[in-house]
């Protein structure tokens, strides 16, 4: 699968750096892949130090079932757009009560 433009949003934003949430049907092992987000061909302005939470769905987006989430930083932005990012930092989700 690819980059979705509608399921990415801004929380917040300080200080110069921004935290993204990202909601995907795909693992966050996959979405940690440079080039998956391209700031040129998919009109972000991701920066070096941003914080992107993945939220990983393993039904429907939204309405499905979480499977698992993860944390991702952008280390750098090259001159084409590609965003080089750190890889994941994954949890898993667990629901006791």
């Amino acid at each position: 699968m690819a980059y979705v433009p509608g399921n990415l949003v801004q929380t917040s934003n300080g200080n110069g750096y921004s935290t993204y949430r990202y909601d995907s049907l795909e693992a966050t092992t996959l979405v940690d892949i440079d080039g998956y987000f391209n700031n040129t061909d998919d009109d972000l302005n991701l920066a070096a130090g941003d914080l992107i939470l993945v939220v990983d769905w393993a039904t429907a987006v939204r309405t499905g079932t979480i499977s698992t989430w993860g944390f991702l930083m952008v280390m750098a932005v090259d001159a084409n757009g590609v965003v080089d990012l750190a890889e994941a930092l994954v949890g898993v989700v667990t629901n006791t009560d």
